[in-house]
C-alpha cells in the first residue's frame, strides 16, 4: 500500500485483531484423549537385556490467527512411521509454548500486511444535494489515508503428507477470511472530499484485504513453512557408529491445553541396522505447564543406544601391561602372577600376559522416580603370550559392578555420565588351578576407573540430540526422572537474526 509511510503501518500496531488475545484455540474439532492415553493397551514389553502413508489432513477453523494455527498443527509433524508402538520420544508444547508460537507468527503476519499494496478502483454513488457521483481512487493522490482494522477470522485447511524421502510436506488446501470493520480516514486537501466516498471505499478495502490475507498465508506455507519444516530432522548422526530415528508414530495428539507429537525415537546401527526385541514402554507423563516445551524421552531410546554400541564392540577392551602403571605391585606377566597362580610360572616362565574383557550383555538403564542406575557385568579372560604371536587361554573371570548414571541437558543434547561401583570379581574357569582374585581386583578396578569408564563418559558427553526446528534455542530448563522415561522441560526462544 502506497502513500503516506505511516499510514496502514502506522495502525496496525492498533488493530484490536481478535487473535491477539492469548490463549484461544480452534473451535471447529473437539478435544481429542489427551496425550498418550491410547498407547496404554499395549504396556511395555520386555527390555534391554531381556529378550507409504497415506495424505491426511488438518482442518484448522479459528478465529485467534493465521499462520500461528497453520504451525500449531505442523510444528514437528513429519513422516509418519510404523503404528501401534509406544513411542520413544515425545514432544509435549504446552499453552505457553502455543502462545509463544501464535505471538511469532503474529509478528510475521503484521509485517506482511504492512506492505499490501492496494489497487485503484472506480464507482459511483449518491450523494445528498450532489446526486450520482463518479469517482476513481488512485493511488498516487496526494495526502495521506490510516486504515484500521477489527475483527479478523480466519479459517485454513492445511494437507500434511510427507516425501518420498521421508521429509514433511505441507500445502494449503482451503482458506478463507473475513474483516469485520474497516475505517479509513484521509486527509490532505482533498480529505474532506474522499471521505465522502468513506464507506465505499471501506467496502473495497475490506473485500481486497479479505483476499490478501489468503494470498499471504498461502504464499507463506509454500515459501517459508514447508522448508522450514524441512530444517527438522528425520535421521540424525551420532556418530560413524550410530543414528538417531526421528520419524513419527502417528498424528499430534491435541487437547486444549497441549499439543504431543510421538516420534520413534530408536538409536540405530548405521552399518546394519537389526530390529529390536523390544518396544518402548508407556510414559505417563506429569501434568506440567510451567515450560513452554516438555521432551518426554523414554528409556528406550537410551537402551537402543547400549545395544547398538554393545553390538559394535565399543564396550569390549583389552588390558596389557604397558596400561598398568610402573608403581603397581602386579605386572601382567607369569613371573609377577607366581605368588597367587604358582602354576601359570610353571607352565609359562617369564611370558606376558594380556587380559581381554567384555561386557556380556547391552547394559540396561534403568529409570525410577529421582534415580538412574544400571549394572554391568563383565566377562574378562587371561590369555599367555606364546611366541608367533600365539594367545592361550588361561582362565576366566565374572566382574559385576553396579552403576549410577547422571544425566543433564545441554544447549541441545541430553549428556550423561556414568559412577563406578566397588566390583566383584568371581574366578569362573581355570586351567593353572584354582587362585584367590583378590589381588586382581585392584589391578581391574584401576584400569575400569581410569580407561574404560573415562572412555565410555566421553561417549556420554557427546550427547544424544534432541529434534529441534531451525533457529529454536532453548533455555531455563528442568529436568525430572520417573518411571521409565527422563522428563526435560524448557522453554524455547526463536532466534530472528
Amino acid at each position: 500500500m502506497t502513500g503516506d509511510p505511516n499510514s496502514v503501518a502506522s495502525r496496525f500496531q492498533s488493530l484490536g485483531l481478535p487473535f491477539l488475545v492469548p490463549g484461544t484455540r480452534p473451535t471447529q474439532e473437539p478435544p481429542q484423549p489427551s496425550g498418550l492415553g491410547y498407547l496404554r493397551e499395549l504396556g511395555p514389553v520386555g527390555g534391554c537385556d531381556r529378550s507409504s502413508p497415506a495424505p491426511w489432513e488438518s482442518r484448522m477453523v479459528t478465529s485467534t490467527g493465521t499462520l500461528p494455527s497453520l504451525l500449531l498443527g505442523t510444528l514437528l509433524t513429519f513422516t509418519s512411521g510404523a503404528l501401534g508402538a509406544n513411542p520413544g520420544l515425545v514432544v509435549r508444547i504446552t499453552d505457553q509454548g502455543l502462545e509463544y508460537v501464535a505471538q511469532e507468527e503474529l509478528l510475521a503476519l503484521q509485517s506482511k500486511l504492512h506492505r499490501v499494496t492496494l489497487p485503484n478502483f472506480d464507482g459511483d454513488v449518491r450523494i445528498k444535494h450532489f446526486g450520482s457521483v463518479d469517482y476513481r481512487f488512485h493511488r498516487r493522490l496526494d495526502g495521506s489515508f490510516d486504515v484500521k482494522v477489527k475483527g479478523i477470522t480466519i479459517s485454513v485447511n492445511l494437507l500434511l503428507d510427507s516425501e518420498p524421502s521421508g521429509r514433511p510436506k505441507v500445502a494449503v488446501s482451503s482458506c478463507s477470511s473475513h474483516i469485520r470493520d474497516v475505517e479509513v480516514h484521509i486527509s490532505g486537501d482533498l480529505g474532506w472530499l474522499l471521505n465522502l466516498f468513506h464507506n465505499q471505499i471501506e467496502s473495497r478495502f475490506r473485500r481486497v484485504l479479505e483476499s490478501k490475507i489468503c494470498e499471504i498465508i498461502e504464499d507463506s506455507v509454500t515459501s517459508e513453512l514447508q522448508p522450514y519444516l524441512q530444517t527438522l530432522p528425520v535421521t540424525t548422526e551420532i556418530d560413524h557408529l550410530a543414528g538417531l530415528d526421528y520419524s513419527l508414530m502417528g498424528a499430534p495428539q491435541a487437547t486444549a491445553q497441549m499439543l504431543d507429537v510421538m516420534f520413534k525415537g530408536e538409536i540405530f546401527s548405521r552399518d546394519d541396522r537389526f530390529p529390536v526385541a523390544f518396544l518402548a514402554p508407556v510414559m505417563n507423563l506429569p501434568e506440567e505447564h510451567s515450560r513452554m516445551v516438555y521432551f518426554a524421552i523414554s528409556d528406550y531410546a537410551f537402551n537402543t543406544a547400549s545395544l547398538v554400541y554393545h553390538k559394535a564392540g565399543f564396550l569390549n577392551f583389552t588390558i596389557t601391561d604397558d596400561v598398568i602403571p610402573p608403581d603397581s605391585s602386579i605386572r601382567l606377566n607369569t613371573k609377577s602372577f607366581r605368588a597367587f597362580v604358582p602354576r601359570i610360572a610353571r607352565l609359562y616362565p617369564n611370558t606376558n600376559l594380556e587380559l581381554q574383557g567384555a561386557v556380556i550383555s547391552a547394559p540396561c538403564l534403568n529409570f525410577s522416580p529421582g534415580n538412574l542406575s544400571t549394572a554391568a557385568q563383565m566377562e574378562i579372560e587371561a590369555f599367555v603370550l606364546l611366541p608367533n604371536s600365539v594367545k592361550e587361554p588361561v582362565f576366566r573371570l565374572s566382574v559385576a559392578t553396579n552403576v549410577s548414571a547422571m544425566l543433564t541437558f545441554n544447549t541441545s543434547k541430553i549428556t550423561g555420565f556414568l559412577e563406578p561401583g566397588k566390583i566383584q570379581v568371581e574366578l569362573k574357569e581355570s586351567k593353572v588351578g584354582r587362585f584367590n582374585v583378590e589381588l586382581l581386583e585392584a589391578l581391574l578396578n584401576y584400569y575400569l576407573l581410569n580407561n574404560f569408564y573415562p572412555k565410555v563418559n566421553d561417549k556420554l558427553a557427546e550427547g544424544f540430540p534432541l529434534p529441534l526446528l531451525r533457529k529454536i534455542q532453548l533455555y531455563d530448563p528442568i529436568l525430572q526422572i520417573h518411571k521409565d522415561f527422563l522428563f526435560l522441560g524448557t522453554n524455547v526462544r526463536y532466534l530472528r537474526v
